[in-house]
Formats: C-alpha cells, sequence, structure tokens
C-alpha cells in the first residue's frame, strides 16, 4: 500500500508542469492498472504497516476512487481549454484521492476519522473554485457544518473506545461486542449525515447542483460511499445497539426513499434529479445494511460500488449538454435525439443501469438488499415496492424528457460530441456491467 501512497505524492508536483493535464491522468490510469495487477498474486488481506493495509472491501473502494478520480480529469476538460487554474484542479484531485485512498487502507479508527475529515477539504475547495454559480459558497458551508457537526461526537465515541479497549485496530475490536447506547448514536451519526440518509439529506442536492462535473463525480461516487464504508466496519463491535435501534433507521430510510423518488419526479434540473436519485439509493443501501444481515452487507456494498459507477456516468452525461446548451434545465434540454443522436444510447445504457436492469451490478445489489429487507420484515414489501417503482418512473422520465420531443428553438445545430467522451462513458458503464461476471468479489467478501 506504502508504494502506491508514495507513488500518488511524487505525481504531485507534475501538476505544476504546464501542459501536463493529460499527462497526469496518464499516470493515474497506469496507476490504477497497477493496482489491479499487484493484487493477482494476494490473498485480500494486507497489512503492511502499523496502520495501513487493506482487505477485500477496502480493495473495491480503494479501486473505486482511483478510476473516478482519473475519470474526472477527463471530464474536466473544459478547465484545461479555458485555463482555469488546471495546475491547482489537478493538485486538489491528487490530494483528494490520497485523503481517499488513505482513508479507505486505515486500519485504524482514529486513522480513518482523521484522513475522512480530511477529504472534505478538497471537495470543498472543488466546490468554491470551479463551481458554477454563486450560492456554491452557501453549498460549500452546508457541506462543511452537516458533516463537522456530527463527526465531533464520534471524535468523543473512539476517545471513550480506546480508553476502554485500549486497541482501535478493525480487527482487535472485533473481538469485543459493546452494548452502550450512547456510544452507539455518536459512533453511527457521521455515517448517517455522510450517506446520506432521508432527513439529514438536504446538503446533497445543493452541493451536487452547485459543483463542478469533478465535483459532482467525486461526491456521487466516493463521498456517499465513505458513510457505508465507516458503517460496515463499526457494526462489527456494535452489533448488540444495532440490534435494538436499527429498525429506527431502517424505516426512515426506507420511507424517505419513497419520498424522495416523489420529489424527484417534479425536478427540472438534470442534475438535482440525479442528486436525489443518489438519495433514494442510498437509502436502499442503508436500509440493507442496517438488518445487519449478510445478504444485507454484501448488497449494500455491491449496490455502493455500482451506484458510484452509474451515477457519476449520468452526472458526465448531463455535463455533456449543458457544455453545448449552457443549461440544465429540462425545459431547454429536450428532443437531445435530434441534437445528439449518439449520445442517446449512452443515456439509454447508462438510465437503465440506474434503474437496475439486468446485466448491471446495480441488479445484483437491489436484489440482494430486497431479499435482506424483506426477510427482516414482511411489512417492508409495502414501501419496497413502492421503491422500485418509483424508482423505474423517475428514471423514465429523466430518459423520455431529455430525449424525446421537440428540440428547443435555441438549438438549430447538430452535434456528435467528442471521442474523449465517448470514452469517458465507456468507462463509466463497461466495468458496471462486467463487474457482474466476476461478482463473487462483491458477494462474497466478508
Amino acid at each position: 500500500m506504502l508504494k502506491f501512497i508514495l507513488m500518488l505524492i511524487f505525481i504531485g508536483p507534475i501538476c505544476f508542469i504546464n501542459n501536463s493535464f493529460w499527462m497526469v491522468q496518464n499516470l493515474l490510469f497506469f496507476f490504477t492498472f497497477n493496482f489491479i495487477l499487484v493484487n493477482f498474486c494476494t490473498n485480500y488481506f494486507v497489512n503492511i504497516s502499523y496502520f495501513l493495509g487493506y482487505d477485500l472491501m477496502s480493495y473495491g473502494l480503494i479501486l473505486l476512487s482511483l478510476w473516478i478520480c482519473t475519470l474526472m480529469i477527463s471530464a474536466s476538460e473544459s478547465v484545461n481549454k479555458y485555463n482555469n487554474y488546471n495546475n491547482l484542479f489537478l493538485f486538489n484531485i491528487l490530494m483528494l484521492l490520497l485523503f481517499l485512498i488513505l482513508s479507505f487502507s486505515s486500519m485504524n479508527l482514529f486513522m480513518f476519522y482523521l484522513f475522512f475529515e480530511s477529504s472534505l477539504i478538497p471537495t470543498l475547495f472543488l466546490i468554491l473554485g470551479w463551481g458554477y454559480q454563486p450560492e456554491r459558497l452557501q453549498a460549500g458551508i452546508y457541506l462543511l457544518f452537516y458533516t463537522l457537526l456530527v463527526s465531533l461526537p464520534m471524535l468523543l465515541g473512539i476517545f471513550y473506545l480506546y480508553n476502554n479497549i485500549l486497541t482501535l485496530n478493525y480487527f482487535l475490536m472485533n473481538n469485543y461486542l459493546l452494548n452502550y447506547d450512547l456510544l452507539y448514536l455518536c459512533m453511527i451519526l457521521i455515517f448517517l449525515v455522510k450517506m446520506p440518509m432521508f432527513l439529514v439529506h438536504l446538503w446533497l442536492p445543493k452541493a451536487h447542483v452547485e459543483a463542478p462535473i469533478s465535483g459532482s463525480m467525486i461526491l456521487a461516487g466516493i463521498m456517499l460511499k465513505l458513510g457505508g464504508y465507516g458503517l460496515l466496519r463499526i457494526f462489527s463491535f456494535l452489533q448488540f445497539s444495532g440490534l435494538k435501534y436499527n429498525y429506527i433507521w431502517v424505516s426512515i430510510s426506507l420511507i424517505g426513499g419513497v419520498l424522495i423518488s416523489l420529489v424527484c419526479l417534479r425536478q427540472t434540473d438534470l442534475k438535482a434529479l440525479i442528486a436525489y436519485s443518489s438519495v433514494v439509493h442510498m437509502g436502499i443501501v442503508l436500509g440493507g445494511l442496517m438488518t445487519l444481515t449478510y445478504w444485507g452487507f454484501c448488497g449494500s456494498y455491491t449496490l455502493m460500488i455500482a451506484h458510484g459507477l452509474c451515477s457519476s456516468g449520468l452526472f458526465c452525461l448531463a455535463n455533456i449538454s449543458y457544455e453545448r446548451l449552457g443549461s440544465r434545465s429540462l425545459l431547454i434540454n429536450k428532443g437531445l435525439l435530434n441534437f445528439m443522436p449518439s449520445m442517446t444510447l449512452w443515456w439509454f445504457l447508462l438510465s437503465s443501469c440506474n434503474m437496475a436492469a439486468p446485466p448491471s451490478l446495480n441488479l445484483l445489489g437491489e436484489i440482494s438488499l430486497l431479499n435482506s429487507i424483506v426477510s427482516w420484515s414482511w411489512l417492508t414489501m409495502i414501501f419496497l415496492s413502492l421503491l422500485s417503482f418509483f424508482s423505474a418512473a423517475y428514471t423514465l422520465y429523466l430518459y423520455a424528457y431529455s430525449q424525446h420531443g421537440k428540440v428547443f428553438s435555441g438549438v438549430y445545430s447538430f452535434s456528435s460530441g467528442k471521442i474523449r467522451e465517448y470514452f469517458l462513458l465507456f468507462l463509466h458503464w463497461f466495468p458496471l456491467n462486467f463487474l457482474i461476471l466476476k461478482s463473487d468479489i462483491c458477494m462474497f467478501w466478508l
């Protein structure tokens, strides 16, 4: 793990060389493929140093972070084209990637907390520095304060844990089962906000709408997964309290998922619609995870990875239309079938993945989550059926409204998209649909 982190640090200075935009991206691609290849000879339990290491769960999420960060550079070509502080932009992305890799590969709860909080800073810079509207300041403050307010109780919880069991290493903490309600609440709140759970989700759509494409990709792709990853880690020693209180979070998530689906159906902003659909997906993930069953854990992990690729791809599509038409409104982005016919295929492929159509990884994740939630209580069937129905409904709404209909009168042209954009979308869609062939990695990691 250390060799990768050193490699990442050494890519840092290259950002400040002129015209090195694509070079950094190629180095990151090289880095990612290196990371895939190095694992052909491991047993996925690598503990290298005092606090760095990864098992199969961290491995998938580190790989997702690398992939999304590399594609972020590809998507942000306009930063390079208009020379919008591109050196700082690249450096910011590298710092963010470094913090993410360190937080997923920390084997110590305090180190995880430290890097978890540090990853907020580059994200905030992305939104404040390269966002679109003046409201980005408010969105950044929202993001910061929602997360910081609930992260302090977690810090106290970590100190309490260390005081009582004298270790913060994940694998040693698995030997303890603590039954202390206040500790449970302190530890879990920060991850609920980060997921985000319904009722504490307001920062997410705001941050997405104001963020540049790279900010949206990293928020949807990785930042929401930090919450799920943290929950998967801490439930190993909070099972007793979990069995007592988890029904609250499952109920909120499922009811909230249905309500947010209805909110999705009346969005006119492309980005807001995709952002709210992220909240719905994370609601299902949270519901399955909170059942504390094997199916639930594996399904939530699978859906987190699938959603990271799918949502990020949809944001890229919304950005491609935004760069052409200068607006994200569905009233202007209509009839795109006439305007960009070859992009419609990608809209279709990624929308169908978003509603969990067969060959995608989303399907595997959702089926196992449905299994776990229904086996936990059959009453949840009502909300799950509504959720599945509305999920398909708002995805169809997004696809049909943007692709069909009469082209907006201001657009009298024809545009077919650049090779870079097709490549970018392919690299989101391909792993999403081909990981299903090797889905045992997602389902049997526990």
